[in-house]
């Protein structure tokens, strides 16, 4: 069984880089970490084990040379972190299952539909999840109820969100967000929820976090609660969709209510705050990838915790990021 790991899109995903490689630490058995990226300057090729310079997740050799980097490496998980390739993994999980490779990715009917934040909150909708109400451009009603929000359709990190507050604020950002949605302004506190849920979509732990400081669409500073209301619409989420591998939901407690406002069907930002509260992702995941049994966790973590994050940085020489020629006898550059 190879046990090695390999996150894609690593970029500044430093503390899930070690978090993995603390995982693999201390399950006895030993492994590495392997990132990809885009980018030689990405933090996170600095604190793997290994990295390799990919192209973008849009190039149609994008999945040829993860492959090739998974069988290369002894790779035996595979953990996708960015929208935009998701459902490109979910199309390609045969192609890793034949060389006993795991990817902890939900299927592309999934992936694209959370992917579609409009879609998403009709699906809940239908499912009888509390979710903000949606409206695409020609289908607002006559007479809106403001404040709204609206935000790209197809987007992360808070990119071209803006709450709206009148008809003439309306009409600019309709013109000004491209392919936009508009929902409903949820005025309440908000939250993400983590949640894990194994290959078949069982969940197996669920961590709500408040959101109390947010910079670029992730939290900066925010606290566990367990809170029943949230664990349940997380489990709500999972019957309704299926879900595989790390998922984060965000909502709004609106009257009482959670109000879902957007699920991502990857891990988060903020996903050291429930690792330190004791829901190690991680672990269950190298178990679950490993065959070994993991049992169901709901609610198992110390709540209150705190997480108060801040920016940290790298100071290389210029010679350490220049890109190596590319050898022939592989199909990657390695980058670190």
């Amino acid at each position: 069984m190879s046990r090695n790991v390999l996150i894609t899109a690593a970029s500044r995903r430093v503390p899930l880089v070690q978090a993995f490689q603390r995982a693999l630490a201390e399950s006895g058995r030993g492994g590495a970490v392997v990132v990809t990226d885009v980018n030689p300057l990405s933090p996170a090729v600095y604190v793997a084990d290994q990295a390799f310079r990919v192209p973008l997740a849009t190039d149609p050799g994008y999945i040829d040379q993860i492959v090739n980097i998974a069988v290369a490496e002894g790779v035996g998980l595979v953990i996708p972190t960015i929208d935009d390739e998701l459902p490109v993994f979910g199309r390609a999980l045969d192609r890793f299952a034949e060389r006993g490779i795991c990817v902890a990715v939900s299927a592309p009917d999934t992936t694209e539909l959370c992917d579609d934040k409009h879609r998403t909150c009709l699906a809940l909708s239908t499912q009888g999840i509390a979710a903000a109400p949606s409206w695409l451009p020609g289908r607002l009603p006559a007479d809106p109820p403001f404040p709204l929000f609206i935000k790209p359709r197809r987007g992360r990190g808070g990119v071209g969100a803006h709450a709206v507050r009148n008809r003439r604020e309306l009409e600019f950002f309709l013109d000004y967000v491209p392919d936009p949605v508009v929902q409903a302004y949820l005025d309440g506190p908000e939250f993400t929820i983590d949640m894990l849920c194994d290959f078949g979509g069982r969940p197996l732990s669920v961590v709500p976090r408040r959101r109390d400081v947010i910079r670029a669409g992730v939290i900066d500073r925010g606290c566990t609660v367990r809170d029943a209301r949230l664990i349940d619409v997380a489990l709500a989420c999972a019957g309704a969709l299926s879900l595989v591998g790390a998922v984060n939901i965000q909502c709004r407690i609106v009257d009482g209510r959670p109000v879902v406002f957007e699920i991502n069907p990857r891990f988060s930002g903020g996903i050291p705050l429930t690792i330190a509260a004791g829901a190690d992702f991680p672990r269950m995941l190298l178990d679950l990838a490993w065959g070994r049994p993991v049992r169901p966790a709901i609610g198992r973590f110390r709540d209150g915790l705190w997480m108060t994050s801040f920016e940290s940085a790298f100071f290389l020489d210029e010679s350490c990021v220049a890109l190596p020629a590319h050898s022939p006898a592989s199909s990657v550059e390695a980058v670190a």
